[in-house]
This record gives C-alpha cells, structure tokens and sequence, in this order.
C-alpha cells in the first residue's frame, strides 16, 4: 500500500469566487510543492477547465482527478468526483441544462476563465456558476452515478451551503458513502452527534487561492498503481465504499 495525500475540493479561475491566478498549472505545481499526490479540481457547476487540468498534469507527479462541485436546488454544496475526465464533461453538458441562467456580474462575482493545458485564457463563462441549479439533492448521486460519478456532501461542519446548516440535520436519502469537512478537529464531534460512522470522512480545502491548498496531512491508503488511471480506480473503489 501507498500514501497518497491528496486534496479534493480545489476552484480553479474558472469559479467566479477563486482568484485570477489559480490556473490548472498553477494549481498543480502548488500541489506538487506542497507534496500532494492526488488533485481534483471542483469549480461551481462546471468541468470546463478539467480537460486542461488533465493535459497539464502530464506535466507533474499528481494524479488528476475531475470534478465539480454543485449547488443543489435546495443551495447544498456537493462535491461530484469522475474516474474519467470523459464522464464529467458528460456531467457537464447535463448539468448545463439545469442551471438558472443569469449574466455573471464581473464587477461583483469575479471571472470565470477557461484556460488551456498552457494556461492561455480561450473563453469565459457569460452567466453565473454559482448560483443553485434545478437538480436536487435527492436527483444528484443518480445523475452524476450514470457517469461513474461519485457524489457526497461538502464542508458539512460549514453553515453557508452546508449539507448540515441548510438542513439541519443528515437525511437518510439519498445514501452517500462519504462526506467532507474542511475542519478536521470538528470530525468527531460532528461524526457522533449525527451517527456518520458509517461514512467516509474526506477532508478537503475548498481553495479558491493557490494558498488555500492543502498541506500534506490527509492520506488514502492505495494499492501501488503504475499509471494514473489505475490509481484513480483504486481511490474510486474507496470512494464507493467498495475497499
């Protein structure tokens, strides 16, 4: 077996709250700095900077892994992790068909920029990507699992867009098989007063600037894999509950 520290939860210029300056290589060269060795990249209701992201990884010792992170109808945070680029920007394209469209205000969101695997600016999002979309809680695990995505609830010990601070507690339905907190010291607490034993505790950064990204503390515990699709197979096989 093998560490692998990771950091799942990353916003890359493309989110409108992230800065300007956390570009796919960026924000792998700060991973490789810090000596992670998984990254997924997570934007607001977008995958379009992930093709990019894989292409620049070629380039460094961390397995990508592509993702989102959705805002459901009820305005709940979820993260939507792929095993396979192609299966999130299937995801992609599905979600662009439930999002609310109204024009991003750069003056007061920010950008939304999407870059080459060179970071080269070749487009940008006109209408905001935070805001909620029309797919639910409940609808989410199942249209993103028709991809081979796996789904669960971020920042849970977070009131803002918090699974737990909108709901006020963890429903039984949708089943998820993990969850993620952004403080690691609130884990237990929130573990026994909620009975999540059961889940896989993913602890993640939500960093919209380079800085934010995680220091290696965090670790799965993998088989040894050669290339960065059989380990990204390994860790979805965690993340499913299946290993």
């Amino acid at each position: 077996m093998t560490r692998f520290y990771y950091d799942l939860h990353i916003h890359s210029c493309l989110s409108p709250c992230a800065d300007d300056e956390s570009t796919p290589n960026s924000i792998l060269g700060m991973g490789e700095l810090n000596g992670l060795g998984i990254m997924a990249l997570t934007d607001h209701n977008t995958a379009k900077n992930c093709p990019a992201f894989f292409e620049a990884a070629k380039r460094y010792s961390v397995v990508p892994v592509a993702g989102m992170e959705l805002t459901t109808a009820e305005d709940i945070h979820l993260v939507c992790l792929f095993e396979e680029l192609s299966g999130a920007m299937e995801f992609d394209r599905l979600v662009d068909s439930y999002r609310i469209l109204i024009p991003n205000r750069v003056d007061i969101f920010g950008n939304q920029l999407v870059c080459d695997q060179n970071d080269e600016i070749i487009g940008h999002e006109d209408n905001l990507l935070s805001n909620a979309t029309r797919i639910t809680i409940d609808m989410a695990p199942g249209l993103a699992g028709d991809f081979g995505g796996v789904v669960y609830p971020a920042h849970i010990d977070r009131e803002a867009n918090g699974l737990l601070g909108v709901l006020g507690l963890f429903p039984p339905t949708p089943e998820f098989s993990c969850i993620e907190l952004h403080d690691p010291e609130k884990a237990p607490g929130i573990i026994a007063r909620h009975r999540l034993e059961d889940k896989r505790l993913i602890i993640s950064s939500d960093a919209h600037y380079l800085w934010d990204i995680k220091e290696p503390r965090e670790y799965f515990e993998l088989p040894r894999g050669g290339s960065p699709e059989e380990i990204r197979r390994y860790l979805f096989e965690y993340l499913k509950g299946r290993a």
